[in-house]
C-alpha cells in the first residue's frame, strides 16, 4: 500500500568519550548498569556540561558531508523538554527544535533529500516493566539523521536503509554494533493524520513496521499520535499523544557556546571522503576487470578493499582477487575476527601470492601459510614445490602400500575414493607435491 513516508535515524558515533562529559562512551548491551556514569550524565543538581567531545563534532560533520549537506557555520545547542523517567535533567541537549540551526541541512542521499541532521546526546535507558533506569547510555554522542518524507513503500525504505549503513561503515564513524534507532513517520495522503513510530532497531522491522501501519491506517484511519512497534506482535501500538513542537518549549541553552564550524575545517574533512561503495563498486570492475559478484564482495568493507587495492599495486589484481575474497574471507570468519582487528601486512600477503603464481608452492600450501596470518602475519618461509615424477611416484607407492583397501574399493568402481588417496599424498608431502602431476601419476598406479 503506497503511503508518504519520513524517517528520523539515530545512529551512534564512535567516541571513546560521551558528549559533554568523561565518561566512557559504552555502547555495549549487557554491562552492569550504572558503571559509566558521573553527576553531568545523571543529570545531578548543580552539574554542568563540559565543552562538547571535539571528536562527535568532527564525525558528525562527516556524516553530514557525506550525505550532501550544507554545513551550517555557527551552530547552537538547544534544550528540548519533555517529562519522561529517561531524562534525567527534564531536557535533552540537542541541535535541533524550533527556530535551531541544524549541523547540516538540504542534502541528499540515493535519491532521497535529507532535510536535516544534528548531533545530540542519548538518554537513558528506561525499563517501563520494573520502572527502573540505567544511566551507562545517557549522554552517548547520537548523530540523527532526517529525511524528507518522500517514500511511498516499505520496500524502498528497506532498500535504502541498507544503502546509508553501508555507506556510514565507510565512514568509520558509527557504531555498528550499537546499531540504529529509527522514528518512521507514516501517514496516507490525503486521508489519515502523520503518525510516529518510534525506536525500530532494526532494518528488517522498519519495513514490517510501515507495512501493518499503512494496512491499519487504511481499515482505521488515524489520529495524529506516537506509536511503538511490538515485534513478537508483528504490530504498532498506541503510546501516547504526538507532541507538537511547540510543547518541548526548545530553548538555547545557556551553558553551552555556539558550535563555530570554520569553512577550511570542512573542506579538509571534506577531502578525507571516502568514495561511496557504488563508486567504488563501479571502479573495481572498471580499473581491475573483476566481475561484478566479486567486486559486491570486496566493497561491502572498506577495510577489505583498502587492502585488496594495494595488493593491486604489487601482484595482478584479477589473480589477486579469490584470494582475497575467499581465502583471507575464509580465514577472517574461522577467527570469528575482522580485517581491521588483525595484524597482516600487505607485503607478506603480496609475497605469499607470488609464490602460488610463480609455482614455488602449491595453492594447499599457501591456504595453509595463510591460515596463520591470524592474528599477525609473516613473511613467508617454505618448502619448494614437489613436483619431480620420481620423488612422488615413490610416495605414491607407499600411500599405495599402506592403504591396500582403499586401493581395492577405487578399483572395484568407488572412484570417490581418489580424493581420499589425494589427500594422503599431500599429507605426507605436507603439501609441497604438484597436485596435478601427483594426481596423474596416482591414476596410472592405480590401474
Amino acid at each position: 500500500m503506497k503511503g508518504l513516508i519520513g524517517l528520523e535515524i539515530h545512529a551512534y558515533l564512535t567516541t571513546p568519550e560521551k558528549l559533554f562529559c568523561r565518561c566512557v562512551a559504552s555502547r555495549e548491551r549487557g554491562l552492569t548498569e550504572n558503571t559509566h556514569i558521573c553527576p553531568i550524565c545523571t543529570g545531578q543538581p548543580g552539574a554542568k556540561p563540559m565543552a562538547p567531545n571535539a571528536d562527535a563534532v568532527e564525525k558528525a560533520v562527516q556524516i553530514g558531508l557525506l550525505l550532501g549537506c550544507t554545513i551550517n557555520e555557527r551552530v547552537h545547542w538547544m534544550r528540548k523538554h519533555y517529562d519522561w523517567p529517561d531524562l534525567p535533567k527534564g531536557y535533552q541537549t540537542t541541535m535541533s527544535g524550533a527556530h535551531a540551526t541544524p549541523l547540516g541541512e538540504n542534502g541528499a542521499f540515493s535519491g532521497i533529500t535529507i532535510s536535516s541532521m544534528h548531533l545530540e546526546e542519548d538518554p537513558a535507558s528506561w525499563d517501563p516493566k520494573t520502572g527502573c533506569v540505567d544511566y551507562n547510555r545517557s549522554g552517548l554522542a547520537l548523530v540523527e539523521i532526517v529525511t524528507a518524507p518522500e517514500f511511498n513503500f516499505a520496500e524502498e525504505v528497506t532498500e535504502w536503509l541498507h544503502k546509508l549503513v553501508h555507506a556510514l561503515a565507510y565512514l568509520k564513524v558509527v557504531d555498528s554494533n550499537a546499531g540504529i534507532k529509527v522514528d518512521v513517520n507514516v501517514n496516507i495522503p490525503g486521508k489519515t493524520e502523520r503518525v510516529e513510530i518510534k525506536n525500530i532497531t532494526s532494518i528488517e522491522a522498519i519495513g514490517k513496521a510501515i507495512e501493518f501501519e499503512l494496512e491499519r491506517q487504511s481499515r482505521e484511519g488515524s489520529v495524529r499520535e506516537t506509536r511503538r512497534y511490538d515485534e513478537a506482535k508483528g504490530k504498532t501500538v498506541s503510546m501516547r499523544s504526538k507532541e507538537q513542537e511547540a510543547d518541548y518549549r526548545f530553548m538555547p541553552d545557556p551553558d553551552l557556546l555556539a558550535v563555530m564550524l570554520d569553512k577550511n575545517y570542512v573542506d579538509a574533512l571534506k577531502k578525507k571522503l571516502p568514495e561511496l561503495p557504488e563508486v567504488k563498486l563501479a571502479t573495481l570492475v572498471k580499473k581491475y576487470k573483476i566481475d561484478a559478484r566479486n567486486a559486491e564482495v570486496l566493497s561491502k568493507h572498506l577495510d577489505t578493499v583498502e587492502f585488496f587495492e594495494r595488493v593491486a599495486e604489487n601482484i595482478d589484481g584479477k589473480f589477486a582477487v579469490p584470494w582475497v575474497t575467499v581465502e583471507l574471507l575464509r580465514v577472517l570468519n574461522w577467527n570469528k575476527t575482522t580485517l581491521d582487528t588483525v595484524d597482516i601486512k600487505v607485503e607478506h600477503f603480496v609475497a605469499l601470492l607470488k609464490l602460488v603464481k610463480e609455482k614455488k608452492i602449491t595453492e594447499l600450501q599457501a591456504k595453509q601459510i595463510l591460515n596463520g596470518f591470524v592474528p599477525k602475519s609473516s613473511m613467508p618461509r617454505v618448502e619448494g614445490k614437489l613436483d619431480d615424477a620420481k620423488e612422488l611416484e615413490t610416495v605414491i607407492n607407499e600411500i599405495i602400500a599402506l592403504n591396500k583397501e582403499s586401493v581395492e574399493r577405487y578399483r572395484a568402481g568407488e572412484t570417490n575414493v581418489l580424493n581420499f588417496l589425494m589427500g594422503k599424498v599431500m599429507k605426507a608431502t605436507n603439501r609441497r607435491a604438484d597436485f596435478v602431476v601427483a594426481k596423474k601419476i596416482l591414476e596410472k598406479l592405480l590401474k
